[in-house]
């Protein structure tokens, strides 16, 4: 049983393992979108989430944190600038895992890794969608819903047997000869 293991070992020892996740780390940070294996991938959104964090509270003691992770000036200062203001609306979940297949060398499932995209974008599209939503309801509000009228005949038809609508019964249907 796997109680209380609290990463994953990768099969590396603890030095080329903390080389690996700051190296896949510093490719995200710098491309946003990196592809690698499944649980590569899953340990590295752990701390990819973590350094959008870092970056969100923007302070001096978080950059030298960011940066003993990252080691790289360049993607610490990426974090800080444009990564981290990307997401000062949203609490948390700032990556994203698409599995893409298998790799044909050896079989290892792979997946993509990526920081969302930006906030603006799908909050103009929900804003839109329910401006939309509001006329087409104004328009069969004005009309009379059909909706409405349909709900109402079943009310009136149907009777109520333990809490259940109950539909009336058909007359059978003719048959063509007769």
């Amino acid at each position: 049983m796997r109680h209380a293991n609290d990463h994953r070992k990768l099969g590396r020892s603890p030095g080329h393992r903390k080389a690996l996740l700051r190296n896949l780390m510093n490719s995200l940070v710098l491309s946003e979108r990196i592809e690698t294996t499944v649980p590569k991938a899953k340990e590295l959104r752990r701390l990819g989430d973590r350094l959008i964090t870092l970056g969100k509270s923007g302070t001096l003691h978080a950059r030298r944190m960011a940066f003993a992770l990252l080691s790289n000036k360049d993607a610490t200062d990426k974090l800080f600038e444009t990564l981290a203001g990307r997401f000062t609306e949203r609490a948390g979940g700032y990556t994203r895992i698409l599995r893409t297949g298998y790799r044909v060398g050896d079989g290892a499932e792979m997946a993509i890794i990526e920081y969302l995209p930006t906030e603006e974008k799908k909050a103009a599209a929900k804003g839109k969608k329910k401006a939309a939503s509001k006329k087409t309801a104004e328009k069969t509000e004005k009309k009379g819903s059909p909706r409405g009228r349909i709900a109402g005949k079943a009310e009136k038809k149907g009777s109520v047997r333990g809490g259940q609508d109950v539909k009336p019964a058909r007359a059978p249907r003719k048959s063509p000869e007769a």
